[in-house]
């Protein structure tokens, strides 16, 4: 039998996917992977999500599930789902902040949102994942929210309406510590007894830091230049997959690799001339450091925002390897980071004294909505 799901399918920031009313699929997780496999097309070993709405990328492909919270005016319970693209895997570990962009705006849109004001309204976000919150601040006319602007963001073709989001202490999001480890250094051993030395950080996201020279990089590659390399990917994922045992996030290599979303895996150099994919030259005084991020494997396009967040956090705290790169930057209220599609700017507010704490990070996104409807599958 067919099953119509009513959706809108939305952009937020560099990423895009569908925004379901909880209602509309299930509070039932099984229930619930199995209707989001069915609807993007997975259990495709090509990859294409033929046979179902995902783009076939890991940025595009992924879900936001929103709710009413109850007895919190303006309030809204938002579940992040990353969908992988040739299995049924659902990762729900983490949250995305490009797609959190669109939390607001669709809740607005479903009469989730008690006090509407203009010219913009704060949807207050309870994030079911990190068990963090959000405020989102969507512009509004006539009660109706405003996508259309001025406001450009890099890895976005065109300009769009500004959407300011503050991620309250968003330190220790899924590890409840900002330093996992109780180290702002750690050093791992990988085959062959080579040692790596990195800096994990969990503060919207868990990230493992990586210095782009330890691994014989500069810093400015692009994704085809990483993702071909099989053995240099296998080399980060090893990274990545020993950071999350080490962090606490996994017990076992082979539980890390049933958690491929976190934590991220990010390649820090410092600030140098280079082209982005979309061709803008980005130059040395524009950014305080470069960044290059894994998503699902594969080099992201952009930067993930929270992966961009937590870069702004680890700016801050004194002796991480992204504070040893932008130590000056590191007391300005805002980090500029060069990534494939351009540049992210951050602001982190970070108060270090005894126990060193993450505020507030802060970031502007834009949204847009590419379809409002049903998305059909057979049941």
């Amino acid at each position: 039998m067919e099953k119509a799901i009513k959706c809108l399918w939305m952009r937020g920031g560099t990423s895009k996917g569908g925004c379901f009313l909880e209602s509309e699929l299930s509070n039932d997780i099984t229930l619930q992977n199995r209707l989001l496999s069915r609807i993007y097309g997975s259990f495709d070993i090509s990859g294409r999500q033929i046979d179902g709405m995902g783009g076939a990328t890991s940025t595009t492909s992924k879900a936001v599930i929103v709710s009413k919270r109850q007895g919190e005016p303006n309030g809204v319970n938002y579940t992040f789902a990353q969908i992988d693209i040739a299995t049924d895997l659902i990762d729900r570990k983490g949250n995305c902040g490009n797609m959190s962009a669109t939390v607001g705006p669709f809740a607005i849109e479903n009469g989730l949102i008690d006090i509407i004001t203009e010219p913009v309204t704060q949807v207050r976000i309870f994030n079911t994942n990190t068990q963090k919150t959000i405020i989102a601040h969507v512009p509004v006319k006539n009660g109706k929210v405003i996508y259309q602007g001025d406001y450009a963001i890099s890895g976005v073709p065109g300009t769009a309406a500004k959407i300011r989001l503050d991620f309250l202490q968003p330190g220790g999001a899924v590890t409840h510590k900002l330093l996992p480890t109780g180290h702002v250094i750690d050093h791992i051993s990988l085959i062959k007894g080579e040692t790596i030395t990195i800096s994990i950080v969990d503060a919207t996201n868990p990230v493992v830091f990586v210095q782009a020279k330890d691994l014989g990089l500069t810093g400015s590659e692009m994704p085809k230049v990483i993702d071909n390399q099989s053995a240099l990917l296998a080399k980060m994922l090893a990274i990545r997959e020993k950071a999350s045992v080490l962090s606490g996030i996994a017990s076992t290599i082979e539980e890390a690799r049933a958690i491929p979303a976190i934590p991220k895996f990010c390649l820090i150099a410092e600030p140098a001339d280079y082209t982005a994919v979309t061709g803008e030259k980005i130059t040395i005084k524009q950014i305080d450091l470069q960044a290059r991020m894994l998503s699902m494997g594969k080099l992201h396009p952009a930067l993930a925002i929270t992966g961009g967040i937590c870069i702004g956090v680890a700016a801050k705290i004194p002796g991480t390897l992204v504070n040893q790169i932008v130590t000056e930057a590191s007391v300005n209220d805002e980090i500029r980071i060069g990534h494939c599609s351009g540049i992210l700017a951050v602001g982190a507010r970070v108060q270090v004294k005894e126990q060193i704490e993450a505020l507030c990070g802060t970031v502007f996104r834009t949204a847009r909505v590419l379809m409002r409807g049903e998305v059909i599958i057979e049941d």
